[in-house]
């Protein structure tokens, strides 16, 4: 099979109502470095009542207020099966604020609401006093330092067979207590860092694609690409006040 004809198959789940916080910007990422890997990048946006693809290399969602979470929650648990079989099978993943919450058991809201998750993350989320805003770092051993913005008031909390994505460097993270951010889980990420995410750390994104290509063609040889710009980004990004 040539370069050209090795197509992969990404999924934006619910754009129309998780999709808040430049989160559009982790899906270009991924489209456009795909592309200079050499292979072939389709998108699928899926959305509340659509027919969920048969095909999924790489599903990528993001952030949403509650009520948007509210919107998609009915839908969400119609296709869960569907959604943690392609997790344990290691369909790469990433989640983000709104959606990393509803990827775990389920975010109870101010008033005491519980809107269900799907489990796929053991995590629960409760809604905190006060908003969780500002620049962060954290540093994973498999990504190196991570930049980004957070901005939730969901305080997450996962359990101890879960991996963090990353330890805190600055920030709140995933509670302003236990010094972690994320989740990671199989080739499953889920995280607060937005603004978007991707762009300025396109080690995330290539691992999203080198995963994905592995796992649909068995092999993933990548193209040496020129991050000069996400270098900077990143400099500055780590410069900025909390």
């Amino acid at each position: 099979m040539t370069a050209e004809k090795r197509t992969l198959t990404i999924v934006q789940l619910y754009p129309d109502d998780m999709n808040i916080y430049g989160d559009w910007g982790n899906v270009l990422t991924v489209l456009k470095r795909a592309k200079w890997h050499g292979l072939e990048p389709e998108l699928i946006n899926y959305n509340v009542g659509d027919k969920f693809p048969t095909h999924v290399d790489i599903l990528i969602g993001g952030g949403g207020q509650d009520s948007g979470q509210l919107k998609v929650q009915d839908d969400l648990q119609k296709i869960a099966p569907r959604l943690r079989e392609l997790a344990e099978n290691g369909t790469p993943m990433l989640m983000i604020c709104g959606l990393y919450q509803l990827f775990g058991r389920f975010f109870k809201t101010q008033k005491g609401n519980i809107i269900e998750g799907i489990g796929i993350f053991h995590a629960e989320t409760h809604a905190g006093p006060e908003r969780l805003i500002g620049n962060i770092t954290t540093h994973s051993e498999q990504f190196g330092d991570i930049v980004g913005y957070e901005n939730h008031s969901g305080q997450t909390f996962i359990d101890s067979d879960m991996q963090p994505l990353g330890k805190l460097v600055r920030g709140a993270g995933n509670n302003g207590q236990d010094e972690t951010e994320g989740c990671l889980h199989h080739n499953a990420i889920g995280t607060y860092l937005h603004g978007s995410l991707l762009p300025k750390n396109p080690a995330i994104a290539d691992f999203l694609i080198e995963e994905a290509a592995k796992k649909r063609f068995g092999d993933f040889t990548p193209t040496v690409i020129e991050d000069r710009f996400a270098a900077k980004a990143r400099e500055i990004a780590l410069k900025r006040p909390r």
